[in-house]
This record gives C-alpha cells, structure tokens and sequence, in this order.
C-alpha cells in the first residue's frame, strides 16, 4: 500500500523538494493498518527514552544516521523498495538528510516533521458508545505515551477527565460535538506527565476537581500551590442532564479516583488497567500502599458489575486494544484476564507487586511536584521531561 501523494506536504531543501509527512498523518495510517517501514535514525541509546510503536503493521528499523550513510549498500536495512518509508530523529532535522539519501538510493522516503517531539504531541480521538445520558464519549489517545483522556459531553455541557496540557486537542474535540466545558477532573496527581487541568481551569473558568489527599505532596507533605476543588467519595460532578460519581480507590496514588459516568463507564485513571493496575511505589510508600491498591480492587470486585466498561488512563501494548482500537475492557473480562485482578489472595497480591515492579524513573518526581504547582518548568524542559512512554503500570 503506497501513500497518497495527495495527503504529503513538500518543504523546499537546499537541492531538491522532500516530501514530509506529519506526525499526525504517520499515526493515522499506522492507526488504519497500514503497512509502513519505519526507520528511527538515532543513536540507538536513544530507544530508551521512546520510539514510535503504534499500529499492528508497523515494521521498525533503527540505525544511526552516521552508520547510514557509511554502509555500502542498504540491503543490510532489510527495507522493500517498494513500500514507502518514513524517517524519524528527534525533531526532524537529521531524517531529512537521511530521507534524502534514501529517495536517491531509490527508495520512497518521507521525513516525518517534528521527529519524536512531533510524535509526543499525538493525539487519536475515538468514539465510544454513547449511554443513556451521556451523548458523546471521546477518549483521546496519546500515542507516544500511552496516555488517555477523556472528554464527556451531555446537553452541549462536558467534562474533561485527565487532560494533558496541549488544550488545544480538547479544544477541537469541545468545538466538533458542539459542547461547552463545565468542569476538568484529574484522576489522581499524574507522575509521567504534566496535566492540563489547571491551565484548562484558567482558560475556561471552571473548577478543577482533586481528591484532597492527591492535594499535596508525597513526599514531605507540602501542600500544593494550585487551586483545587475538593471531590471525594460518592460526590456527584454533574453536566447536561448527566453525572460522574466519584469512588475512591487509593493505591496508585493516596487519592487516586474512579470516575462512574452513567453507571456503564468506569474511568479508572491510573487504579485498573487492561491488562495490569497501577504501580502503588511513586510516592515512596509502595508496600503500604498496595495494601490500599488489595482493598480498592477488592471493593471493585464486590460491587461492580461485570459489564461495565473500564477505561483507563494509560496503557503499555497494543494488544490492550479491542478490535475498533479503542482501550477499554468489561470489567468481567478484565477480572478474568488481568495478572493483577486474578489474584485472590492479599499476600499474593503484594507479593507479586513486590516482584513485578520496576525502579521508578527519576524524573517522575519532578513532573508530580510540577503538576502540584510546587516547581515550574519551561518550555523545553516540559518537553524533555514527558519523553518517553509512562511507566505507571506494574510490569
């Protein structure tokens, strides 16, 4: 399958005219299934710090630019001459050169603009079933770290649940299904990424709901310099003719909440996912609070029904999808599937926690004492600090 040359912008080069292709325009043919050879022109070291692993037909390569261009022949590549091939670096400089180099060796190369910190900035909406009350359900996938938000909408009035802080994604989905936003709702306090909620509460002058205990930090017990609206168990958010209900589920986090819309969606922030539950060891107490993590699944078990739908806010694999791509599961089939949920017996849980759990990026301080207003980044350092995708599931 070959690129439409219709869809591929062109940026004048020195020599020649290189057709590019967005960040944006890359993700929706891998999301559609496209076939698409990619090749990462970084150092190799730089894998760790995220590449591009999106879509069941992706077929990766990686080989620095450097080595590239020192090799006598590109069989090694393993690439098809004919099957287009997107180039990718870290902000689209050196995958024009390499671009370049490929479409005179004959082969169909397109560099991918922005590199990965295009790519970071990647959002797919999707559709979910509407529900009695609820007319639209939209959940925005961050691609490049397996991040999910939510956008609900009942009556031309919504909620905006985990944002990131590119607001102007959520603003195109508010302006698309004709809604107004009432309120934005941060699940917990985000450790892999810096959340949107406060500046979205700014902007839109609505109030921005915290579990008080998530209000301050971890780690001393400063308390947060943000303006927050206390919501805890069983209080409703209501817009349009719906409402969320707020469950308390600690263990990733002291306030970690569930959001019940409809009583059919389970917005699970960071407590379930899919296929794994959220690693209870970012705030430096991960034995005491898997303890808390044992006692809200158990809860979850007792009173849930088995067909809601779960939808968290970050997955790993892509075999978390369901077949319309979408990340979500019955809560039934998770309980019947997922390594963590499967667990009966509260020893064996914490003790597989303890066992599967990874060392906890040094960075992820940071961006929580940043979310809870308690240092200030830039612009640069914003960027630097997301790379990569989350780590917030146990492993």
């Amino acid at each position: 399958m070959r690129f439409s040359p219709l869809r591929v912008t062109l940026h004048a080069m020195p020599d020649a005219a290189l057709p590019e292709l967005s960040p944006d325009d890359l993700a929706r043919r891998l999301d559609a299934g496209e076939r698409v050879q990619l090749l990462d022109v970084r150092a190799p070291a730089r894998l760790s710090e995220g590449r591009i692993a999106f879509g069941a037909a992706l077929e990766f390569t990686n080989l620095a630019a450097s080595q590239l261009y020192a090799l006598p022949t590109l069989a090694p590549l393993g690439l098809d001459p004919q099957t287009p091939v997107a180039v990718v670096c870290g902000h689209g400089n050196s995958s024009r050169q390499a671009a370049a180099y490929l479409r005179q060796q004959g082969f169909e190369a397109y560099s991918v603009t922005g590199g990965m910190a295009g790519w970071d900035t990647v959002f797919v909406e999707r559709r979910l079933t509407a529900t009695a009350s609820v007319e639209h359900v939209v959940q925005l996938d961050r691609v490049a770290k397996g991040a999910l938000s939510y956008v609900l909408a009942s009556d031309g009035e919504a909620v905006i649940i985990d944002p990131a802080r590119q607001l102007a994604r959520y603003e195109s989905v508010l302006r698309a299904i004709g809604a107004t936003p009432r309120a934005v709702i941060d699940t917990h306090v985000h450790a892999d990424y810096l959340s949107g909620a406060r500046a979205a509460a700014a902007r839109w002058r609505v109030p921005y709901f915290l579990h008080p205990a998530d209000a301050r930090s971890p780690y001393d017990g400063t308390p947060a310099a943000i303006v927050t609206q206390p919501v805890d168990e069983g209080d409703v958010i209501a817009f349009g003719r719906a409402t969320v209900r707020v469950e308390h589920t600690p263990g990733h986090t002291l306030g970690s909440l569930t959001l019940i819309a409809d009583e059919t969606y389970a917005l699970t922030g960071d407590f379930l996912f899919v296929q794994s539950i959220g690693r209870p060891d970012l705030g430096g107490r991960g034995a005491e609070w898997a303890k808390l993590l044992w006692a809200s699944l158990e809860r979850a078990r007792r009173t849930w029904p088995g067909d809601r739908l779960v939808v968290p806010a970050h997955y790993s694999e892509e075999t978390e999808r369901r077949a319309d791509r979408a990340v979500a599961a019955r809560f039934d089939v998770i309980a019947a599937t997922n390594a963590a949920a499967r667990i009966q017996d509260e020893t064996a849980f914490t003790r597989w926690i303890a066992e599967q759990t990874r060392p906890a990026p040094e960075r992820y301080r940071t961006i929580k004492l940043a979310n809870l207003g308690l240092l200030q980044l830039s612009d640069a350092d914003a960027e630097m600090i997301e790379a990569g995708p989350n780590q917030c599931a146990v492993a």
